[in-house]
């Protein structure tokens, strides 16, 4: 996902130049551009990684267990997190002008695509594309998004922990940095989104990236200051517990996927303020609550999406 760039106005353009940034939430300031230092992430989401279980991954495929991430260049990449490797699959030729904004991945390693279009001052137009994880074929799907939730966070959920059923939850959020409408959930044969419910407390109205997993959960990375991973609930997008990541940058384009009982959180500051910056990799591990927010720097590529089928291991691989 990534904030919209706003056009200047003539008057302050020859006063201080244009530039960019994800405001949510009170975030101030531009990001610094390094790695950070890591810190605690509090030890939140006990259980979150399942119970020593290698994930609910019974008639998956290799593929349907790898993370999948999508970058501002349209280009789809498989990710092995324990290895640190991005492998480039293809570029996707998806039938749009639109800009790629988010993903998900299903069971059969079948990707989402949200594709988002703005004038400048808002989004206009938004839609969901389905892309082959094997080859980055596109097609488009008979999904139907509407104001609030053209641009949107993206993840698939278990229905019930183990269970093959799931559910893509998805998040609307505001490309100017302003209040989003919370949760919603897209029904894909019938191509609709019905929203769920706004997010509770401190988190009401924030922006939001979506993971899932096997467990039947569902997490979002929200992009505070400091940044914040949730636990939300499904059924009424309460948020269920919280922890602060300290040492992680508010993100002008972020992702977020859950994988082998860690959740992975990808940030890239500003271009216009970053030009040389691309994407970070931050690892945070709830069993212990260490966040290493120098995992992977400088990836090469700004990711803008990540997926994540439930198949993916619950816990660390042995």
């Amino acid at each position: 996902m990534r904030a919209l760039a706003l056009p200047c106005l003539l008057a302050l353009a020859a006063a201080v130049g244009c530039s960019a940034s994800n405001t949510d939430d009170g975030a101030g300031g531009a990001p610094s551009g390094g790695s950070g230092q890591g810190g605690s992430g509090g030890g939140l989401f006990t259980g979150a990684g399942g119970g020593g279980t290698g994930g609910n991954s019974g008639g998956c495929s290799e593929a349907a267990k790898l993370i999948y991430v999508l970058s501002d260049e349209n280009d789809l990449y498989s990710f092995r997190p324990d290895q640190k490797q991005f492998t480039l699959i293809g570029s996707l030729g998806c039938p749009t002008s639109m800009q790629p904004n988010s993903m998900a991945v299903d069971r059969d390693a079948v990707a989402y695509v949200n594709y988002v279009e703005s004038d400048g001052f808002g989004d206009v137009d938004g839609g969901v594309f389905r892309v082959s994880t094997l080859d980055a074929s596109c097609q488009p799907t008979s999904i139907s998004l509407y104001d609030g939730w053209y641009r949107m966070g993206m993840g698939f959920s278990s229905d019930a922990a183990g269970g093959a059923a799931e559910t893509l939850f998805v998040t609307g959020t505001d490309a100017l940095g302003g209040t989003s409408p919370g949760l919603g959930r897209i029904d894909i044969v019938a191509g609709t989104l019905a929203p769920v419910g706004e997010f509770s407390g401190a988190l009401n109205g924030a922006n939001a990236e979506l993971t899932g997993n096997g467990d039947g959960r569902l997490f979002g990375f929200f992009t505070t200051t400091p940044v914040q991973v949730a636990e939300i609930d499904k059924g009424s997008g309460a948020i269920v517990s919280t922890a602060q990541l300290q040492g992680v940058e508010t993100p002008f384009a972020w992702a977020f996927s859950f994988w082998g009982g860690d959740f992975y959180l990808y940030t890239a500051p500003d271009p216009n303020a970053f030009p040389d910056r691309t994407s970070n990799v931050t690892r945070y591990r709830p069993s212990d609550g260490s966040v290493d927010a120098a995992y992977m720097t400088n990836v090469g590529f700004r990711i803008v999406g990540a997926g994540v089928s439930t198949c993916a291991p619950l816990a660390p691989p042995e």
